[in-house]
Protein backbone atom coordinates (compact mmCIF):
# COMPACT_ATOMS: atom_id res chain seq x y z
CA UNK A 1 0.00 0.00 0.00
CA UNK A 2 1.36 3.33 -0.82
CA UNK A 3 2.51 6.29 2.16
CA UNK A 4 0.84 9.28 2.59
CA UNK A 5 3.47 11.04 0.95
CA UNK A 6 3.65 8.83 -1.98
CA UNK A 7 0.04 9.51 -2.89
CA UNK A 8 0.50 13.07 -2.68
CA UNK A 9 3.46 12.96 -5.37
CA UNK A 10 1.84 10.83 -7.32
CA UNK A 11 -1.07 13.38 -6.92
CA UNK A 12 1.12 16.90 -7.83
CA UNK A 13 1.92 14.48 -10.88
CA UNK A 14 -1.58 14.14 -12.46
CA UNK A 15 -1.77 18.02 -11.51
CA UNK A 16 0.97 18.95 -13.63
CA UNK A 17 -0.22 17.07 -16.21
CA UNK A 18 -3.47 18.82 -15.99
CA UNK A 19 -1.92 22.12 -15.66
CA UNK A 20 -3.21 22.78 -12.05
CA UNK A 21 -1.08 24.71 -9.52
CA UNK A 22 -3.54 23.63 -6.25
CA UNK A 23 -5.98 21.03 -6.17
CA UNK A 24 -8.64 20.83 -3.40
CA UNK A 25 -10.01 17.92 -2.08
CA UNK A 26 -13.61 18.57 -0.41
CA UNK A 27 -13.96 15.08 1.26
CA UNK A 28 -17.72 14.60 0.44
CA UNK A 29 -19.67 12.62 -2.12
CA UNK A 30 -21.36 13.53 -5.27
CA UNK A 31 -24.13 13.83 -2.94
CA UNK A 32 -22.57 16.65 -0.86
CA UNK A 33 -23.25 14.50 2.06
CA UNK A 34 -21.60 14.90 6.11
CA UNK A 35 -21.10 10.73 6.46
CA UNK A 36 -19.40 9.19 2.83
CA UNK A 37 -19.26 5.52 1.76
CA UNK A 38 -15.97 4.43 1.65
CA UNK A 39 -15.38 5.03 -2.14
CA UNK A 40 -15.69 8.51 -1.67
CA UNK A 41 -13.24 8.87 1.74
CA UNK A 42 -11.09 10.67 -0.29
CA UNK A 43 -9.73 13.38 2.30
CA UNK A 44 -8.86 10.08 4.32
CA UNK A 45 -7.22 8.58 1.22
CA UNK A 46 -4.92 11.67 0.72
CA UNK A 47 -4.21 12.66 4.03
CA UNK A 48 -4.74 10.40 6.49
CA UNK A 49 -6.97 12.48 8.51
CA UNK A 50 -10.54 10.21 9.39
CA UNK A 51 -12.73 12.81 10.66
CA UNK A 52 -16.13 14.28 8.94
CA UNK A 53 -15.35 17.61 8.27
CA UNK A 54 -12.14 19.00 6.71
CA UNK A 55 -10.74 20.35 3.65
CA UNK A 56 -7.51 19.42 1.84
CA UNK A 57 -5.23 21.49 -0.50
CA UNK A 58 -2.50 20.27 -2.43
CA UNK A 59 0.24 23.00 -4.43
CA UNK A 60 3.16 21.67 -5.67
CA UNK A 61 4.86 22.14 -2.74
CA UNK A 62 2.56 21.92 -0.18
CA UNK A 63 -0.12 20.03 1.56
CA UNK A 64 -2.36 21.62 4.44
CA UNK A 65 -5.33 19.62 6.19
CA UNK A 66 -7.60 22.67 7.45
CA UNK A 67 -10.02 21.57 10.56
CA UNK A 68 -12.49 22.81 13.07
CA UNK A 69 -12.51 22.89 16.52
CA UNK A 70 -13.81 19.30 16.64
CA UNK A 71 -10.64 17.87 14.73
CA UNK A 72 -7.84 20.40 16.21
CA UNK A 73 -6.22 17.04 18.06
CA UNK A 74 -7.13 14.33 16.06
CA UNK A 75 -6.11 15.84 12.92
CA UNK A 76 -2.76 16.74 14.57
CA UNK A 77 -2.38 13.36 15.55
CA UNK A 78 -3.38 11.56 12.40
CA UNK A 79 -1.09 13.49 9.57
CA UNK A 80 1.98 13.41 12.23
CA UNK A 81 4.63 12.20 9.97
CA UNK A 82 3.24 12.78 6.76
CA UNK A 83 3.94 15.95 4.28
CA UNK A 84 0.70 17.54 5.62
CA UNK A 85 0.45 20.26 8.11
CA UNK A 86 -2.78 21.28 10.26
CA UNK A 87 -4.15 24.51 10.01
CA UNK A 88 -7.35 25.09 12.91
CA UNK A 89 -9.87 27.06 11.78
CA UNK A 90 -11.81 30.30 14.10
CA UNK A 91 -8.85 30.74 15.99
CA UNK A 92 -5.85 32.76 15.85
CA UNK A 93 -6.83 34.67 12.85
CA UNK A 94 -5.74 31.57 10.95
CA UNK A 95 -6.64 31.72 6.99
CA UNK A 96 -9.58 29.25 5.37
CA UNK A 97 -8.85 27.12 2.55
CA UNK A 98 -10.05 29.68 0.07
CA UNK A 99 -8.38 33.00 2.25
CA UNK A 100 -5.24 30.81 2.07
CA UNK A 101 -5.20 30.45 -1.62
CA UNK A 102 -5.82 33.89 -2.23
CA UNK A 103 -3.06 35.11 -0.20
CA UNK A 104 -0.25 32.65 -1.15
CA UNK A 105 -1.13 31.55 -5.26
CA UNK A 106 0.62 33.95 -7.83
CA UNK A 107 -1.67 35.10 -10.51
CA UNK A 108 -3.08 33.09 -13.38
CA UNK A 109 -2.84 29.64 -11.14
CA UNK A 110 -5.29 27.66 -11.95
CA UNK A 111 -6.92 25.09 -8.97
CA UNK A 112 -8.50 22.02 -9.70
CA UNK A 113 -11.52 20.92 -7.70
CA UNK A 114 -13.37 17.51 -8.70
CA UNK A 115 -16.81 18.03 -10.11
CA UNK A 116 -18.57 15.62 -8.35
CA UNK A 117 -17.74 16.82 -4.84
CA UNK A 118 -18.67 20.46 -4.84
CA UNK A 119 -21.93 22.27 -5.44
CA UNK A 120 -23.06 24.62 -7.69
CA UNK A 121 -23.32 27.36 -5.72
CA UNK A 122 -19.95 26.85 -4.09
CA UNK A 123 -18.00 26.24 -7.17
CA UNK A 124 -19.38 29.97 -8.89
CA UNK A 125 -18.91 31.27 -5.94
CA UNK A 126 -15.63 30.48 -5.61
CA UNK A 127 -14.95 31.21 -9.32
CA UNK A 128 -16.13 34.79 -8.77
CA UNK A 129 -13.96 34.91 -5.61
CA UNK A 130 -11.01 33.47 -7.32
CA UNK A 131 -11.19 35.82 -10.46
CA UNK A 132 -10.68 39.20 -8.60
CA UNK A 133 -7.14 37.73 -7.75
CA UNK A 134 -7.14 36.31 -10.89
CA UNK A 135 -6.75 32.99 -10.24
CA UNK A 136 -8.37 30.52 -12.13
CA UNK A 137 -11.02 27.85 -10.33
CA UNK A 138 -11.29 24.60 -12.92
CA UNK A 139 -13.97 22.04 -12.75
CA UNK A 140 -12.15 18.97 -13.08
CA UNK A 141 -12.48 15.15 -13.16
CA UNK A 142 -11.48 12.94 -10.06
CA UNK A 143 -7.22 12.70 -9.81
CA UNK A 144 -7.60 10.30 -7.18
CA UNK A 145 -9.11 7.63 -9.36
CA UNK A 146 -6.40 7.19 -10.66
CA UNK A 147 -3.81 7.19 -8.05
CA UNK A 148 -6.18 4.87 -6.00
CA UNK A 149 -5.16 1.51 -6.10
CA UNK A 150 -8.51 -1.28 -5.07
CA UNK A 151 -10.73 1.81 -4.56
CA UNK A 152 -13.78 0.56 -3.12
CA UNK A 153 -16.83 0.35 -5.48
CA UNK A 154 -20.27 2.56 -5.53
CA UNK A 155 -22.41 0.67 -2.97
CA UNK A 156 -25.50 -0.98 -3.97
CA UNK A 157 -27.06 -2.25 -0.60
CA UNK A 158 -30.46 -3.99 -0.53
CA UNK A 159 -33.79 -1.82 0.06
CA UNK A 160 -36.59 -1.77 2.25
CA UNK A 161 -39.68 0.37 2.31
CA UNK A 162 -41.02 1.87 5.56
CA UNK A 163 -44.61 0.97 6.04
CA UNK A 164 -47.08 4.13 6.16
CA UNK A 165 -48.01 3.20 9.70
CA UNK A 166 -44.53 4.25 10.58
CA UNK A 167 -43.99 6.70 8.14
CA UNK A 168 -47.14 8.47 7.86
CA UNK A 169 -47.44 9.42 5.08
CA UNK A 170 -47.37 6.96 1.75
CA UNK A 171 -44.56 8.58 -1.55
CA UNK A 172 -47.75 8.94 -3.38
CA UNK A 173 -48.65 11.49 -0.24
CA UNK A 174 -45.24 13.62 -0.61
CA UNK A 175 -44.93 13.42 -4.25
CA UNK A 176 -47.91 15.12 -4.04
CA UNK A 177 -46.97 17.76 -2.17
CA UNK A 178 -43.63 17.86 -3.68
CA UNK A 179 -45.60 18.94 -7.32
CA UNK A 180 -48.05 21.63 -5.16
CA UNK A 181 -44.89 23.34 -4.02
CA UNK A 182 -43.22 23.26 -7.64
CA UNK A 183 -46.36 24.83 -9.10
CA UNK A 184 -46.66 28.08 -6.55
CA UNK A 185 -42.68 28.43 -7.33
CA UNK A 186 -43.53 28.17 -11.39
CA UNK A 187 -41.37 25.45 -11.86
CA UNK A 188 -42.03 22.18 -14.06
CA UNK A 189 -39.41 19.81 -12.42
CA UNK A 190 -36.92 19.30 -9.30
CA UNK A 191 -33.98 17.33 -9.37
CA UNK A 192 -32.91 16.41 -5.35
CA UNK A 193 -29.27 14.92 -4.97
CA UNK A 194 -29.62 14.99 -1.44
CA UNK A 195 -29.73 11.24 -0.63
CA UNK A 196 -31.51 11.45 2.52
CA UNK A 197 -34.38 13.82 0.64
CA UNK A 198 -34.66 11.04 -1.65
CA UNK A 199 -34.87 8.21 1.34
CA UNK A 200 -37.59 10.46 2.96
CA UNK A 201 -39.62 10.94 -0.42
CA UNK A 202 -39.33 7.09 -1.42
CA UNK A 203 -39.78 5.80 1.70
CA UNK A 204 -37.06 3.70 0.85
CA UNK A 205 -34.07 3.00 3.29
CA UNK A 206 -31.21 0.83 3.03
CA UNK A 207 -27.72 0.75 4.18
CA UNK A 208 -24.94 2.34 1.92
CA UNK A 209 -23.35 4.49 4.18
CA UNK A 210 -22.58 3.06 8.10
CA UNK A 211 -25.19 4.25 10.32
CA UNK A 212 -26.90 5.90 7.56
CA UNK A 213 -29.63 4.11 6.18
CA UNK A 214 -29.87 5.80 2.84
CA UNK A 215 -28.89 4.73 -0.78
CA UNK A 216 -26.97 6.26 -3.51
CA UNK A 217 -29.25 7.93 -5.64
CA UNK A 218 -31.04 10.84 -7.27
CA UNK A 219 -34.33 11.48 -8.12
CA UNK A 220 -36.25 13.37 -10.64
CA UNK A 221 -39.75 14.54 -10.14
CA UNK A 222 -42.28 16.09 -12.92
CA UNK A 223 -45.83 17.08 -12.74
CA UNK A 224 -46.73 13.83 -14.06
CA UNK A 225 -43.85 11.36 -13.30
CA UNK A 226 -41.10 10.69 -10.99
CA UNK A 227 -37.54 9.10 -11.61
CA UNK A 228 -35.16 7.33 -9.24
CA UNK A 229 -31.92 6.64 -10.12
CA UNK A 230 -30.55 3.69 -8.26
CA UNK A 231 -28.74 1.19 -9.09
CA UNK A 232 -31.81 -1.53 -9.92
CA UNK A 233 -29.65 -4.60 -8.59
CA UNK A 234 -30.32 -3.49 -5.23
CA UNK A 235 -34.44 -4.03 -5.19
CA UNK A 236 -36.09 -7.53 -3.90
CA UNK A 237 -39.24 -8.14 -6.21
CA UNK A 238 -41.36 -6.92 -3.31
CA UNK A 239 -39.87 -3.92 -2.56
CA UNK A 240 -39.31 -3.25 -6.50
CA UNK A 241 -43.39 -3.53 -6.90
CA UNK A 242 -44.04 -1.11 -4.26
CA UNK A 243 -41.72 1.45 -5.62
CA UNK A 244 -42.60 1.35 -8.73
CA UNK A 245 -45.96 2.40 -8.05
CA UNK A 246 -44.84 5.92 -7.60
CA UNK A 247 -41.47 6.33 -9.13
CA UNK A 248 -39.39 4.88 -12.75
CA UNK A 249 -36.35 2.80 -11.76
CA UNK A 250 -33.48 4.32 -13.67
CA UNK A 251 -29.40 3.21 -13.05
CA UNK A 252 -27.55 5.38 -11.01
CA UNK A 253 -25.14 6.87 -13.55
CA UNK A 254 -28.24 7.46 -15.87
CA UNK A 255 -28.91 10.54 -13.82
CA UNK A 256 -25.83 12.01 -15.23
CA UNK A 257 -28.06 12.07 -18.88
CA UNK A 258 -30.03 14.39 -17.11
CA UNK A 259 -31.27 16.15 -19.87
CA UNK A 260 -32.92 13.44 -21.30
CA UNK A 261 -35.67 13.43 -19.05
CA UNK A 262 -36.40 16.91 -18.18
CA UNK A 263 -38.18 20.26 -20.27
CA UNK A 264 -38.95 23.37 -18.84
CA UNK A 265 -38.24 25.19 -15.66
CA UNK A 266 -35.79 23.63 -13.02
CA UNK A 267 -36.34 24.10 -9.14
CA UNK A 268 -33.29 22.74 -7.66
CA UNK A 269 -30.68 23.27 -4.38
CA UNK A 270 -27.91 24.54 -6.02
CA UNK A 271 -25.99 23.95 -2.23
CA UNK A 272 -26.82 20.27 -2.44
CA UNK A 273 -26.64 19.53 -6.36
CA UNK A 274 -22.69 18.95 -7.96
CA UNK A 275 -21.23 20.86 -10.64
CA UNK A 276 -21.50 17.34 -12.79
CA UNK A 277 -25.08 19.07 -13.36
CA UNK A 278 -24.74 22.71 -13.98
CA UNK A 279 -25.13 21.98 -17.89
CA UNK A 280 -28.37 21.31 -17.57
CA UNK A 281 -29.22 23.05 -14.15
CA UNK A 282 -27.48 26.02 -14.02
CA UNK A 283 -28.96 28.38 -16.19
CA UNK A 284 -30.97 32.37 -15.97
CA UNK A 285 -34.18 30.23 -15.84
CA UNK A 286 -33.84 27.97 -13.20
CA UNK A 287 -34.97 28.29 -9.78
CA UNK A 288 -32.62 28.10 -6.85
CA UNK A 289 -34.01 27.43 -3.30
CA UNK A 290 -33.43 25.06 -0.70
CA UNK A 291 -34.98 21.56 -1.46
CA UNK A 292 -38.45 21.29 -0.96
CA UNK A 293 -38.36 17.62 0.48
CA UNK A 294 -35.78 18.85 3.56
CA UNK A 295 -38.62 21.42 4.94
CA UNK A 296 -41.08 18.76 4.59
CA UNK A 297 -39.49 16.01 6.32
CA UNK A 298 -38.03 18.35 8.92
CA UNK A 299 -41.34 18.78 10.80
CA UNK A 300 -41.82 15.73 11.71
CA UNK A 301 -46.06 14.32 11.40
CA UNK A 302 -47.54 12.93 14.36
CA UNK A 303 -46.79 9.44 13.30
CA UNK A 304 -43.23 10.02 13.26
CA UNK A 305 -43.37 12.01 16.58
CA UNK A 306 -44.55 9.15 18.35
CA UNK A 307 -42.19 6.63 16.66
CA UNK A 308 -39.66 9.41 18.20
CA UNK A 309 -41.18 9.52 21.37
CA UNK A 310 -40.91 5.28 21.35
CA UNK A 311 -37.71 5.04 20.34
CA UNK A 312 -36.60 7.25 23.42
CA UNK A 313 -38.73 5.19 25.44
CA UNK A 314 -36.76 1.80 24.74
CA UNK A 315 -33.25 3.43 24.60
CA UNK A 316 -33.67 4.84 27.78
CA UNK A 317 -34.85 1.57 29.09
CA UNK A 318 -31.53 0.22 27.20
CA UNK A 319 -29.48 2.85 28.70
CA UNK A 320 -30.88 2.47 32.31
CA UNK A 321 -30.20 -1.76 32.29
CA UNK A 322 -26.23 -0.78 30.81
CA UNK A 323 -25.91 1.84 33.81
CA UNK A 324 -26.97 -0.54 36.64
CA UNK A 325 -24.58 -3.10 35.64
CA UNK A 326 -21.66 -0.49 34.27
CA UNK A 327 -18.58 -0.96 36.76
CA UNK A 328 -18.25 3.00 38.11
CA UNK A 329 -14.96 1.75 39.80
CA UNK A 330 -11.77 2.64 38.04
CA UNK A 331 -10.13 -0.38 38.58
CA UNK A 332 -9.08 -1.12 34.96
CA UNK A 333 -12.08 -4.11 34.13
CA UNK A 334 -12.89 -1.67 30.87
CA UNK A 335 -12.01 0.88 28.24
CA UNK A 336 -13.05 3.48 26.43
CA UNK A 337 -14.22 0.38 23.86
CA UNK A 338 -15.76 -1.25 26.51
CA UNK A 339 -18.38 0.75 28.23
CA UNK A 340 -20.14 1.26 24.33
CA UNK A 341 -19.86 -2.27 23.45
CA UNK A 342 -22.00 -2.79 26.73
CA UNK A 343 -24.32 -0.45 26.15
CA UNK A 344 -24.77 -1.58 22.44
CA UNK A 345 -25.64 -5.08 23.52
CA UNK A 346 -28.41 -3.87 25.83
CA UNK A 347 -30.29 -1.73 22.69
CA UNK A 348 -29.41 -5.36 20.85
CA UNK A 349 -32.43 -6.62 23.04
CA UNK A 350 -34.32 -3.98 21.57
CA UNK A 351 -37.55 -4.41 19.72
CA UNK A 352 -37.04 -2.75 16.18
CA UNK A 353 -33.75 -2.43 16.77
CA UNK A 354 -31.29 -1.45 13.59
CA UNK A 355 -27.94 -0.79 15.23
CA UNK A 356 -26.28 2.32 15.97
CA UNK A 357 -27.29 6.22 14.68
CA UNK A 358 -23.65 7.02 14.32
CA UNK A 359 -20.35 5.74 14.87
CA UNK A 360 -20.45 5.77 19.41
CA UNK A 361 -18.28 8.39 20.93
CA UNK A 362 -16.64 7.02 23.95
CA UNK A 363 -13.77 9.49 25.62
CA UNK A 364 -12.29 8.86 28.92
CA UNK A 365 -10.29 11.79 30.81
CA UNK A 366 -8.41 13.98 28.68
CA UNK A 367 -9.86 11.99 25.73
CA UNK A 368 -13.14 13.34 26.40
CA UNK A 369 -11.74 16.92 25.26
CA UNK A 370 -11.86 15.63 21.95
CA UNK A 371 -15.37 15.97 20.92
CA UNK A 372 -15.49 13.79 17.91
CA UNK A 373 -12.90 11.56 19.74
CA UNK A 374 -13.58 7.76 18.20
CA UNK A 375 -12.00 5.08 20.22
CA UNK A 376 -9.74 2.32 18.21
CA UNK A 377 -8.47 -0.79 20.07
CA UNK A 378 -5.41 0.98 19.33
CA UNK A 379 -6.16 4.42 21.47
CA UNK A 380 -8.51 2.99 23.71
CA UNK A 381 -8.05 4.29 26.78
CA UNK A 382 -8.22 1.91 30.04
CA UNK A 383 -10.50 3.30 32.80
CA UNK A 384 -7.94 2.85 35.47
CA UNK A 385 -8.23 6.13 37.90
CA UNK A 386 -10.61 8.21 38.54
CA UNK A 387 -12.35 10.69 35.75
CA UNK A 388 -14.97 11.46 33.40
CA UNK A 389 -16.29 9.85 30.31
CA UNK A 390 -17.85 11.53 27.56
CA UNK A 391 -20.60 8.89 26.13
CA UNK A 392 -22.24 9.99 22.70
CA UNK A 393 -23.75 7.62 21.35
CA UNK A 394 -27.63 6.80 19.34
CA UNK A 395 -30.43 4.27 17.82
CA UNK A 396 -31.82 3.38 14.72
CA UNK A 397 -35.38 1.75 14.81
CA UNK A 398 -37.44 1.02 12.47
CA UNK A 399 -39.71 3.68 13.61
CA UNK A 400 -37.53 6.51 14.41
CA UNK A 401 -34.47 7.63 15.83
CA UNK A 402 -32.14 8.80 19.19
CA UNK A 403 -28.95 10.71 19.79
CA UNK A 404 -27.74 10.92 23.59
CA UNK A 405 -24.64 12.51 25.37
CA UNK A 406 -24.17 11.71 28.93
CA UNK A 407 -20.95 12.22 30.89
CA UNK A 408 -20.60 9.95 33.33
CA UNK A 409 -18.05 9.69 36.42
CA UNK A 410 -15.43 6.54 37.52
CA UNK A 411 -14.56 7.51 41.06
CA UNK A 412 -14.71 10.16 42.86
CA UNK A 413 -14.91 13.63 40.94
CA UNK A 414 -13.12 16.67 41.36
CA UNK A 415 -14.78 19.95 42.53
CA UNK A 416 -13.74 21.23 39.02
CA UNK A 417 -15.61 18.65 37.28
CA UNK A 418 -18.58 19.31 39.39
CA UNK A 419 -18.55 23.12 38.45
CA UNK A 420 -17.94 22.15 34.97
CA UNK A 421 -20.52 19.76 34.51
CA UNK A 422 -23.55 22.02 36.68
CA UNK A 423 -22.56 25.02 34.68
CA UNK A 424 -23.14 22.88 31.23
CA UNK A 425 -26.39 21.57 32.75
CA UNK A 426 -27.82 25.02 33.74
CA UNK A 427 -27.04 25.84 30.05
CA UNK A 428 -28.99 22.72 28.79
CA UNK A 429 -31.84 23.21 31.67
CA UNK A 430 -31.88 26.95 29.85
CA UNK A 431 -32.55 26.01 26.39
CA UNK A 432 -34.89 23.16 26.99
CA UNK A 433 -37.50 24.93 29.32
CA UNK A 434 -37.53 27.90 26.96
CA UNK A 435 -41.33 29.51 25.68
CA UNK A 436 -40.25 31.25 22.44
CA UNK A 437 -42.58 33.18 20.09
CA UNK A 438 -43.43 31.43 16.79
CA UNK A 439 -40.83 32.73 14.17
CA UNK A 440 -37.98 32.81 16.46
CA UNK A 441 -34.81 31.03 15.04
CA UNK A 442 -31.84 28.65 16.98
CA UNK A 443 -29.46 31.49 16.68
CA UNK A 444 -31.66 33.51 18.94
CA UNK A 445 -31.61 30.59 21.98
CA UNK A 446 -27.71 29.61 21.54
CA UNK A 447 -27.16 32.07 24.11
CA UNK A 448 -29.44 29.74 26.31
CA UNK A 449 -27.16 27.16 26.36
CA UNK A 450 -23.98 28.89 26.51
CA UNK A 451 -24.90 32.15 29.45
CA UNK A 452 -23.01 30.34 32.51
CA UNK A 453 -20.37 29.07 30.97
CA UNK A 454 -19.65 32.50 29.28
CA UNK A 455 -19.91 34.19 32.82
CA UNK A 456 -16.94 31.89 34.12
CA UNK A 457 -14.82 32.68 31.23
CA UNK A 458 -15.66 29.12 29.43
CA UNK A 459 -16.97 28.08 25.69
CA UNK A 460 -17.46 25.67 23.38
CA UNK A 461 -17.31 25.90 19.14
CA UNK A 462 -19.81 23.08 17.98
CA UNK A 463 -23.03 23.92 17.31
CA UNK A 464 -25.71 23.64 20.40
CA UNK A 465 -28.16 21.44 18.61
CA UNK A 466 -28.88 19.96 15.36
CA UNK A 467 -31.52 18.73 13.64
CA UNK A 468 -32.51 15.08 13.42
CA UNK A 469 -33.82 12.78 11.38
CA UNK A 470 -36.42 10.09 11.00
CA UNK A 471 -34.66 6.73 10.82
CA UNK A 472 -32.50 8.71 8.46
CA UNK A 473 -29.35 10.90 9.30
CA UNK A 474 -28.31 11.69 12.42
CA UNK A 475 -27.56 15.44 11.43
CA UNK A 476 -30.63 17.26 9.19
CA UNK A 477 -31.05 20.16 8.44
CA UNK A 478 -32.12 23.26 7.86
CA UNK A 479 -32.64 24.33 11.12
CA UNK A 480 -30.08 24.30 13.96
CA UNK A 481 -29.05 26.09 17.03
CA UNK A 482 -25.85 27.55 17.09
CA UNK A 483 -24.05 31.02 16.48
CA UNK A 484 -24.87 30.62 12.47
CA UNK A 485 -27.15 32.85 11.65
CA UNK A 486 -29.32 30.33 10.12
CA UNK A 487 -32.55 31.77 8.25
CA UNK A 488 -34.58 29.53 8.98
CA UNK A 489 -37.42 29.24 12.13
CA UNK A 490 -38.03 26.36 14.71
CA UNK A 491 -41.37 24.94 13.56
CA UNK A 492 -43.41 22.33 14.94
CA UNK A 493 -42.44 18.85 14.91
CA UNK A 494 -38.79 19.55 14.09
CA UNK A 495 -36.41 17.62 15.99
CA UNK A 496 -33.53 18.99 17.22
CA UNK A 497 -30.49 18.22 19.87
CA UNK A 498 -30.02 20.60 23.07
CA UNK A 499 -25.98 19.65 23.54
CA UNK A 500 -23.91 22.14 25.24
CA UNK A 501 -20.40 21.14 26.53
CA UNK A 502 -17.15 22.25 27.96
CA UNK A 503 -13.89 20.60 26.38
CA UNK A 504 -10.31 20.90 28.45
CA UNK A 505 -7.26 19.72 26.49
CA UNK A 506 -5.34 17.44 28.59
CA UNK A 507 -8.27 17.29 31.33
CA UNK A 508 -11.64 16.22 30.35
CA UNK A 509 -14.69 16.50 28.14
CA UNK A 510 -18.01 17.32 29.46
CA UNK A 511 -21.23 17.29 27.45
CA UNK A 512 -24.78 16.26 27.78
CA UNK A 513 -27.33 15.94 25.16
CA UNK A 514 -31.06 15.38 25.09
CA UNK A 515 -33.12 15.54 21.41
CA UNK A 516 -36.29 17.91 22.13
CA UNK A 517 -39.13 18.64 19.63
CA UNK A 518 -40.56 21.93 18.74
CA UNK A 519 -44.32 22.32 19.55
CA UNK A 520 -47.20 24.68 20.03
CA UNK A 521 -47.26 26.20 23.66
CA UNK A 522 -49.83 29.17 23.82
CA UNK A 523 -51.66 31.60 21.87
CA UNK A 524 -51.93 35.03 23.30
CA UNK A 525 -52.76 38.44 22.02
CA UNK A 526 -49.34 38.96 20.83
CA UNK A 527 -49.30 35.97 19.29
CA UNK A 528 -48.37 32.38 19.23
CA UNK A 529 -45.64 30.86 21.28
CA UNK A 530 -44.01 27.57 21.07
CA UNK A 531 -42.26 25.34 23.30
CA UNK A 532 -39.79 22.04 23.50
CA UNK A 533 -40.90 18.81 24.22
CA UNK A 534 -38.17 16.43 26.02
CA UNK A 535 -37.47 13.18 24.17
CA UNK A 536 -34.73 11.61 25.99
CA UNK A 537 -34.92 9.69 29.11
CA UNK A 538 -31.49 8.97 30.30
CA UNK A 539 -30.81 10.42 34.01
CA UNK A 540 -27.80 12.74 34.80
CA UNK A 541 -24.77 12.20 36.31
CA UNK A 542 -26.08 13.10 39.69
CA UNK A 543 -22.28 12.67 41.85
CA UNK A 544 -21.24 15.41 39.25
CA UNK A 545 -24.28 17.61 40.09
CA UNK A 546 -23.16 20.81 42.19
CA UNK A 547 -26.40 22.03 44.14
CA UNK A 548 -24.65 25.30 45.19
CA UNK A 549 -24.52 26.40 41.29
CA UNK A 550 -28.28 25.47 40.96
CA UNK A 551 -31.26 27.58 41.60
CA UNK A 552 -34.32 26.21 43.43
CA UNK A 553 -36.67 26.14 39.81
CA UNK A 554 -33.34 24.16 38.08
CA UNK A 555 -33.46 21.41 40.80
CA UNK A 556 -37.01 20.91 40.41
CA UNK A 557 -36.66 21.11 36.43
CA UNK A 558 -34.48 17.66 36.89
CA UNK A 559 -36.15 16.52 39.83
CA UNK A 560 -39.28 16.57 37.49
CA UNK A 561 -37.48 15.59 34.74
CA UNK A 562 -36.01 11.99 36.76
CA UNK A 563 -39.56 11.54 38.13
CA UNK A 564 -41.15 11.60 34.55
CA UNK A 565 -38.19 9.18 33.67
CA UNK A 566 -38.59 7.05 36.77
CA UNK A 567 -42.37 6.48 35.78
CA UNK A 568 -42.04 5.95 32.27
CA UNK A 569 -39.42 3.33 32.49
CA UNK A 570 -39.89 1.16 36.10
CA UNK A 571 -41.85 -1.02 34.50
CA UNK A 572 -40.09 -2.11 31.41
CA UNK A 573 -36.57 -2.22 32.93
CA UNK A 574 -35.05 -5.43 34.17
CA UNK A 575 -35.85 -6.38 37.60
CA UNK A 576 -32.63 -5.76 38.25
CA UNK A 577 -32.00 -2.57 37.32
CA UNK A 578 -35.06 -1.18 39.16
CA UNK A 579 -32.90 -0.30 42.46
CA UNK A 580 -30.49 2.00 40.17
CA UNK A 581 -33.19 3.55 38.19
CA UNK A 582 -34.73 4.72 41.79
CA UNK A 583 -31.58 5.72 42.96
CA UNK A 584 -30.60 7.77 39.97
CA UNK A 585 -33.98 9.40 39.58
CA UNK A 586 -34.40 10.08 43.54
CA UNK A 587 -34.76 14.10 44.16
CA UNK A 588 -32.08 16.18 44.59
CA UNK A 589 -32.34 17.92 47.68
CA UNK A 590 -30.29 20.78 49.20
Amino acid sequence: MSTIDERVSALRALMNEKGYDAYIVTGTDPHMSEYVAPRWRTRAFISGFTGSAGTVLVTKDEAILWVDSRYFIQGAAEIQGTCFRLIKLDIDNNPDTNTYIEQTLPAGSTIGVDRCSISISKFNELKERFAKRNLILADSDDLLEPIWEGRPAIPESALRSVPVHYAGLTAADKLSKVRAALKEKGADYTFIASIDDVAWLTNLRGNDIKCNPVFMSFCLVTMDKAYLFTSPSRFSEEVRKICEEDFIILPYEEAYSLSRYVSGKAYYDADRVSMAFSAVLDNPDSIKGRDITTDLKAKKNEIELRGMRRSHLMDGVAYINFLSRLNTEPDGSLDEIAVSDLLEKEREKLEGYLGPSFNPISGFAEHGAMCHYSATPESSKKIDHDGLLVLDTGSQFYYGMTDITRTLCFGKPTAEQKKDYTLVLKGHLALARQIFYKGTKGVQLDILAKQYMWQAGMTYYHGTGHGVGFNLNVHEGPMNVSSRLVDVPLEKGMVISDEPGIYKEGRHGIRIENLIAVDDYVKTEFGEFMAFEVLTMVPYEKKLIDLTYLDDSEISQINAYHQWIREELSSLVDEDAKAYLESATAPLVR
